[in-house]
Formats: C-alpha cells, structure tokens, sequence
C-alpha cells in the first residue's frame, strides 16, 4: 500500500519560516496517505475512527499519544465512548507540511495492526 511509504518515514521538526504546502502538494500526499482522512481547508489533515466501546478508543488514543511523543509532533484528539477523532497540522506555519501526511500514515497504520 502506498501509504507504507509515508509510515516509514519520520516526522521533521518544524522550526518556522517555511510555507504550508500548496494544494497540488496536499493532493498528491493525501492520494499517497489513502484510508479516508480529508484535508480541511488546505490547513489540516482529519479522520474518525470507530471502536465498539471507551476502552478500546481509549488504549488506541494512548498508542496514538505514544506514536506523537516518539515523532514529537502532536495531533489534537477528541475520545469519546467508541470514537476518536484526530486532527493534524503543523501549528507553527499554521498549515500542512509533510510530517503532517507521515504522521497520519503512522496512526492509519496502527489502526490496521489493531484491527
């Protein structure tokens, strides 16, 4: 799957002074990414994911927070009982990058390994 390529990558620190990728970058990246996350805006990547139950949308978060804390870029998280919804971008260019498309393929990839 295509999407393998981006999760093996590894997230690039941004530092700031850079542009968010334009349309034609986040359509080719979100073709590559697959799995049904969406680009919002052209400003962040957002997917939900389905569980039959809290604890189990619970132990996904916390690997989801495992996988963030190893890559150091950090997606926003809603749980609630059966759902987790998951937002990313890069907050210091107020935009997508590509650590952005990485980290989705990442958390897709956990979720096919849980399922």
């Amino acid at each position: 799957m295509n999407e393998c390529n981006l999760a093996q990558k590894d997230c690039v620190p941004c530092r700031g002074g850079m542009s968010p990728l334009k349309v034609d970058e986040i359509t080719k990246l979100l073709t590559e990414l697959g799995d049904n996350w969406e680009a919002i805006n052209e400003h962040h990547l957002k997917k939900g994911f389905k569980f039959p139950d809290f604890r189990t949308a619970l132990d996904f978060t916390n690997k989801v927070a495992e996988i963030a804390e190893k890559q150091d870029h950090h997606p926003d998280i809603y749980l609630s009982w059966g759902k987790v919804e998951i937002t990313i971008w890069t907050h210091k260019i107020n935009g997508l990058t590509e650590s952005d498309f990485i980290l989705a393929a990442k958390i897709s990839e956990l979720n096919r390994a849980n399922t």
